[in-house]
């Protein structure tokens, strides 16, 4: 009897030090411990992974701008044409591509499809949206793409220019393809998210502003 009870106080033991050491829930749109964030990393598609490991999905980013929006800003990356033609979402601070389609709209053989130059004043305007917020390199953004790979490497681009708190929106406006070829899978439009065809000039981005 002394030896069972033993082995259960050894086991109710194990099991409470185990549930002290389980992570804490980590709240959108603040840097969780570095264990979880390791976590997150490794169940991220390796396209999608940032060097600061800061990511949220659709909603969570909704929910961080709708309780904390005074400070942080969301920038959407995508190019010109998609914001025009594809959607954006309203809750945005701007918009500043990543990269653009050039000039002559040349074509891309090698990756089927129109060729993208990166744009060389991307972090400078991004800085020039958190000034205007009254807000710092130390302050929170959160980028979107269409899928989740311009951001975090936009994300990278910030974090060398000496942002701190760059989250990327890894799931995008359109979200993965479904096998079928479609953005139906996930994504801010899919989640049933506000969004509109309407553009803003007040938003969109404009060569030189």
């Amino acid at each position: 009897m002394k030896r069972q009870i033993a082995i259960l106080s050894a086991i109710v033991m194990a099991v409470a030090a185990s549930s002290a050491s389980a992570q804490a829930p980590v709240v959108p749109g603040t840097a969780p411990p570095a264990n979880a964030a390791a976590q997150a990393q490794a169940a991220i598609p390796k396209a999608k992974q940032t060097s600061l490991g800061l990511y949220m999905r659709p909603r969570e980013a909704a929910e961080t701008i709708s309780r904390d929006g005074a400070r942080t800003l969301f920038v959407d990356v995508r190019t010109r044409a998609e914001m025009m033609f594809t959607g954006w979402a309203p809750v945005i601070d701007g918009h500043v591509p990543f990269v653009e389609v050039t000039e002559f709209w040349d074509w891309d053989d090698k990756e089927g499809r129109y060729k993208l130059d990166a744009n060389p004043v991307f972090s400078r305007d991004v800085e020039r949206l958190l000034a205007a917020k009254g807000l710092s390199k130390n302050d929170r953004v959160i980028l979107m793409c269409r899928s989740g790979d311009r951001s975090a490497r936009a994300a990278d681009k910030l974090a060398e220019a000496g942002f701190t708190q760059v989250y990327s929106q890894y799931e995008g406006f359109e979200g993965d393809t479904s096998p079928y070829g479609q953005r139906t899978v996930n994504g801010w439009k899919n989640a049933g998210l506000a969004w509109t065809y309407k553009p803003d000039k007040a938003k969109f981005y404009a060569t030189g502003q």
